[in-house]
């Protein structure tokens, strides 16, 4: 038997069409792994291929062995990723507002790569249903890398910032001025990825969306606002703050009627609120929320099975938030 010219990479090529064209579904034959090993112009011995199979258990692939009726047949048995969990990775890039659409066709292309050609054909499906509002910002991917690397060298970061204006074009915010900023976490919150930053100029702790961040550098400036970021409850963030839009923080007591629990279980947590009940069909908890118009309307969009009771105060910026809503449509038939 002739040598071919692609000898030294026969572990190599064995190996990939082992991954690429086996798994739990499909498998080769003896016969067959040598055909599809003569297409990368690579000739095997049987002997020799069994070896490589017993090789291959140190990188952690593991070839079975099965009797088909007359058949021998061999396929991988298990991948660093299971089908499951690729198709769990493909969904959550699908379904990422901050990852564009070239940049989610690019990594859902990788991902097929740990799993068989026959397994990856069925990712496609997640591929082309997706119409949904993705980023147009290329650069947001760099933009998490960055802002990671002025974590880790505790530096200050400097950007343009933009928001969308009513011709559908990216404009800076402050006339185009830098913002220079202490960045302290990453966060993901309503598909979106947001910086949390201290600003020096006001002395807060704020968030910025990654997307419409620009022109993004590492300063030489250190970091500040340690302080702050560690009285900042990144944990509670996600809870207490709606859309990410901030408001003054404070305790609200919220009565609702007892089918409508699991929706504040699902909102805020378990460990966070305790019902109490108010009478056999209706119970009300405290918890910690940014008060703000988003706040409002998640409780408007509850319905009539829930409302705010307390405190005071919070109750009256409700109505009032309510009957300007109603103004605004009272000259509408």
């Amino acid at each position: 038997m002739s040598r071919g010219t692609n000898q030294k990479f026969k572990f190599t090529y064995l190996m990939k069409v082992m991954l690429e064209k086996t798994d739990d579904d499909h498998a080769l034959t003896m016969s067959q792994i040598m055909e599809e090993l003569e297409k990368y112009d690579v000739t095997a011995e049987r002997k020799s291929i069994y070896q490589d199979f017993a090789d291959m258990e140190k990188f952690g692939i593991d070839i079975i062995k099965e009797q088909a009726g007359r058949d021998t047949l061999y396929h991988v048995a298990s991948r660093e990723f299971e089908l499951a969990e690729v198709k769990l990775l493909v969904d959550a890039i699908q379904s990422s507002k901050f990852i564009t659409q070239s940049k989610s066709r690019d990594l859902i292309s990788k991902l097929k790569t740990f799993v068989s050609e026959y397994q990856g054909s069925t990712l496609q499906r997640q591929v082309f249903i997706d119409n949904r509002v993705k980023s147009m910002n290329e650069s947001v991917f760099y933009n998490v890398d960055e802002v990671y690397n002025a974590i880790n060298e505790n530096k200050k970061i400097r950007f343009k910032y933009y928001k969308w204006d009513i011709n559908k074009k990216l404009v800076p915010r402050r006339n185009g001025d830098w913002f220079i900023l202490s960045p302290w976490a990453l966060t993901w919150m309503d598909e979106n990825y947001y910086m949390v930053a201290f600003d020096e100029w006001d002395g807060k702790i704020k968030s910025y969306r990654i997307d419409k961040m620009m022109r993004i550098s590492i300063t030489d400036e250190a970091r500040v606002g340690k302080k702050e970021f560690k009285e900042y409850d990144m944990a509670k963030l996600s809870k207490s703050t709606f859309s990410m839009y901030g408001g003054p923080k404070k305790r609200v007591t919220i009565q609702l009627d007892n089918s409508m629990c699991g929706v504040f279980l699902d909102r805020f947590g378990k460990d966070d609120i305790s019902f109490r009940p108010v009478d056999d069909t209706h119970s009300e908890f405290s918890v910690e929320v940014n008060v703000s118009p988003q706040f409002f309307a998640w409780i408007f969009g509850l319905g009539t099975k829930v409302k705010v009771v307390g405190p005071e105060d919070v109750v009256k910026e409700l109505k009032d938030y309510g009957k300007a809503f109603l103004e605004n449509y009272k000259e509408i038939n």
